[in-house]
């Protein structure tokens, strides 16, 4: 009876410590997990300021390529750890946390001197207004030069900083820079517009002409016989603000029929211009059978899909 319960005892020990062992090799995967996760982080953060500021990705170690971005922004390398530099220089670019963002910034700069922005990465941005104020590119740090060109552009160098909730369905008039052709598109190419006007909500610039915005193909039908219209179906997934980030929209019934008013008011006689069908559906341009051929310029009507928040410089009185 005792070697029995010594044999129970013993039994009884291993299985706690194959429970704690296959705890503690579980903590182990979920921390290594947890690493390499923070390291994909600083990396994304990094690929994503270099092709804000470069417009590319860059070459070398992560060391170097933060150094890179702290010299160029900054005129200097901090001392802080990489994790914290890269934090620093994310934020400082895309959010309005502690005042205007760098995007934010350019943005607002280049609205002011050309009412209207590229979409060029910011340092080609800056480079181009001060030649065209000055002459000549700058030397020193992107943000004093940035800041500099803020100085000229507003008053006491500052923008007003808002935050507004955007309702559904409010309109955004687009120009297309990419052509669309029902012989040549593929479900899935991407389709690139522009803003072909300000977004100007309760007073505040929240899209400025130029700003960028991104669809998708998403169904084509070739033009067959006996008439019948070559069909194709785009998604019109966003378009930028002004500070930076993607609002999301879509064809709906409000900008198809603000299109057709603009088609009709133009007399219907601008080439390329289009007939739109059922909602986010373009089809044929007046005659029957015939494919889908919409040249880069076009300008038609988007409308935002949801309430959504966006961050914008105050320009008018309420």
């Amino acid at each position: 009876m005792i070697e029995k319960g010594n044999i129970g005892g013993k039994g009884m020990l291993r299985k706690p410590i194959a429970i704690l062992l296959m705890l503690i090799f579980c903590f182990s995967s979920i921390a290594l997990a947890a690493e390499n996760k923070a390291e994909m982080t600083v990396l994304g953060k990094v690929i994503a300021v270099e092709n804000a500021f470069y417009g590319s990705e860059q070459t070398g170690s992560l060391l170097e390529r933060i150094g890179k971005l702290e010299r160029d922004l900054y005129g200097a390398e901090t001392n802080n750890a990489m994790v914290a530099k890269m934090d620093a220089i994310y934020d400082n670019v895309f959010h309005n946390t502690s005042g205007p963002s760098l995007i934010m910034k350019a943005n607002s700069v280049e609205w002011a001197i050309m009412h209207e922005v590229s979409t060029a990465p910011i340092k080609t941005r800056i480079e181009n207004m001060e030649m065209m104020i000055h002459g000549t590119a700058n030397m020193g740090s992107y943000t004093e030069r940035l800041s500099s060109l803020m100085q000229l552009s507003f008053v006491d160098g500052d923008v007003t900083l808002v935050n507004k909730f955007v309702e559904p369905d409010t309109l955004v008039k687009i120009k297309l820079v990419t052509s669309i052709d029902s012989k040549a598109s593929r479900v899935g190419d991407a389709v690139h517009y522009v803003a072909a006007e300000d977004v100007v909500y309760q007073g505040a610039l929240l899209v400025a002409k130029g700003a960028e915005g991104t669809g998708i193909i998403t169904k084509v039908s070739q033009a067959q016989n006996f008439g019948r219209d070559a069909k194709i179906e785009i998604d019109f997934q966003n378009i930028t603000t002004l500070d930076g980030t993607k609002m999301n929209t879509f064809l709906g019934e409000k900008a198809q029929k603000e299109t057709e008013t603009m088609v009709i008011a133009a007399g219907a006689t601008v080439a390329g211009l289009a007939i739109l069908g059922p909602v986010g559906i373009v089809t044929g341009a007046f005659i029957k059978g015939k494919n889908i051929e919409i040249p880069e310029g076009t300008e038609m009507y988007i409308q935002t899909k949801n309430e959504s928040s966006a961050d914008g410089i105050q320009i008018e009185a309420l």
